[in-house]
């Protein structure tokens, strides 16, 4: 049985690739929308590497 900390990497990569599908398929996005999408998979590299530290240790 999987860990809590390897569900939350699985849902984190998931919705990360969310996220670049929507931009890779989208053909006129605006500055804030890229700017948005930008923040939002920072904010989910950060916690995949959080996550990634914490299942090390």
């Amino acid at each position: 049985m999987k860990n809590k900390i390897d569900i939350a990497l699985e849902y984190y990569h998931k919705k990360g690739q969310l996220i670049l599908n929507a931009v890779n398929s989208s053909k006129n996005l605006t500055a804030d929308q890229i700017i948005e999408y930008g923040q939002d998979m920072a904010a989910i590299e950060f916690k995949i590497t959080a996550l990634e530290v914490a299942k090390e240790n």
